[in-house]
């Protein structure tokens, strides 16, 4: 079965990992500019003051910011009909709490979209991607503070009202449900706990970050009537990471442990944003974990109006649970879970499981019946250049191919999905660990981890085999 026409192939990237000017026309500090480069090895930290002579790969990064025009000019060749990427919160609000936008910031954006739309390419547009304005951190611990909602809707308003007519797709936050646990502190509420070591290593409170998760809850569900009220066009969408979790054994025990795992990592967010409501299964979690979310009048009311419209999510990987707390983490399941014996793993570890995929979306699918879209699956690899200059990379090619087949053989099962977009069309800076050294792109920039780098792009080899895969909606493998 072909792929549905107008089937909306593409790319996605992050405002924090590619644009770089990071304090250019009036930006704020994010708390993606208080991290420091890391790699496989070395853990990135998160330093509230910035240090000399250190290196933060965020504040450059593959400088978009200027080179946007070539790039979307890129995407357009290979035939991008959707382009991914974020807004910077800190260059609309540089603190979060101005009266007026920044109109700099506005009018990078301005010029964005209409890049986009030169080449017929749809913008699709997350609104927060792991980038709050630090200040916000400093001064309220972030989504910790209810005070964050207001904020968060008033800036949403400013891009509903800016880009009405000009843009049709938008995402809440991003990975919402990287909140559910401990890394989701900093990466995705801007909470900062007493204690914190460095970015692997957070000190976490439950209840103060299932508190903040709930505050994003009502922005996300405040966002979507609001969107819908500015422009009944808009369609708005969640976006979660989706990871399968498989019993490690055909144990009961190992069952069950999947099953709750599951509930709380992959189902909880969206079982809120698609349905609007909490889930049974959480009451019992949060009692038996000590945990108590506070809820205003009209919480639940808004919950239940603001269902967003599709459901979108990234996969990279799926994950065993087991019921022995003695069994070791797999070495690159940054989200828990136990290695799976049967599957290989990238070079960072992470497991490679493209069936999972085609598993993952007939069980969104099943449970949720609105439209889906996978926003973000790719590869992190080293990346050699070839004596000629070339980059020869096979492996991703591979990599993406086995995603693509399975993702077909899902639409085969009946799953109505909208659209792809791998991650990191182009080499940016990784979320995880801040170092360039671990690519995704189709496209590689001149830009090393020790800041050094003409940022020039060139083509990989995946970068004609994704455009013949798009000229033929999936068929050209």
């Amino acid at each position: 079965m072909p792929l549905k026409e107008g089937f909306l192939w593409g790319g996605a990237v992050a405002a924090n990992q590619c644009e770089g000017a990071w304090d250019a026309d009036g930006k704020g500090v994010s708390c993606a500019d208080v991290c420091t480069g890391g790699s496989r090895t070395v853990s990135k930290r998160i330093t509230p003051v910035l240090e000399e002579g250190t290196f933060y790969p965020s504040h450059e990064a593959i400088d978009f910011y200027h080179h946007y025009r070539e790039d979307i000019a890129l995407f357009a060749e290979m035939g991008f009909r959707v382009f991914r990427f974020s807004i910077n919160w800190t260059r609309i609000f540089p603190t979060g709490e101005e009266e007026e936008p920044n109109e700099k910031g506005l009018e990078f954006y301005d010029g964005v979209i209409e890049e986009c739309r030169r080449y017929g390419i749809e913008p699709l547009i997350t609104i927060s991607h792991y980038e709050l304005p630090f200040a916000l951190t400093q001064k309220y611990n972030g989504w910790a503070s209810r005070k964050l909602v207001d904020l968060y809707v008033k800036y949403c308003g400013v891009l509903f009202r800016r880009y009405r007519g000009k843009v049709k797709y938008w995402l809440t936050f991003n990975e919402i449900n990287s909140a559910t646990g401990a890394l989701g502190n900093f990466l995705s509420l801007g909470i900062l706990n007493k204690g914190t070591k460095d970015f692997p290593h957070q000190a976490d409170n439950p209840q103060l970050r299932f508190q903040g998760l709930h505050h994003q809850f009502v922005a996300s569900a405040k966002a979507v009537l609001l969107a819908h009220e500015i422009d009944p066009e808009y369609r708005v969408g969640c976006m979660q990471i989706y990871i399968p979790r498989y019993p490690l054994t055909c144990s009961p025990e190992d069952m069950l442990a999947s099953q709750e795992d599951s509930h709380v990592r992959n189902w909880f967010c969206s079982d809120v944003q698609v349905r609007g409501a909490y889930p049974g299964y959480m009451k019992r979690y949060f009692r038996e974990h000590g945990i108590s979310i506070q809820m205003e009048e009209g919480d639940e009311e808004c919950l239940k109006k603001g269902c967003v419209d599709f459901y979108t999510c990234s996969y990279y990987m799926s994950a065993c649970v087991s019921a022995d707390p003695e069994k070791a983490l797999g070495e690159g399941n940054l989200l828990g879970g136990v290695s799976n014996p049967y599957l290989k793993a990238s070079d960072w570890g992470w497991q490679i499981d493209p069936e999972g995929l085609r598993y993952g979306l007939n069980e969104i699918y099943d449970r949720y019946q609105i439209p889906l879209m996978v926003v973000e699956n790719g590869l992190g690899a080293y990346d050699k250049k070839e004596a000629d200059g070339s980059i020869q990379d096979d492996y991703r090619i591979d990599y993406l191919r086995s995603h693509i087949q399975q993702m077909k053989e899902a639409v085969e099962d009946g799953v109505d999905l909208m659209g792809y977009t791998p991650w990191g069309c182009i080499d940016l800076v990784s979320a995880s660990t801040g170092e360039m050294a671990k690519r995704y792109g189709f496209i590689y920039v001149e830009k090393y981890d020790d800041g050094s780098g003409d940022l020039s792009r060139k083509k990989k080899a995946s970068f004609e085999w994704y455009r013949k895969v798009i000229a033929s909606n999936g068929e050209e493998l």
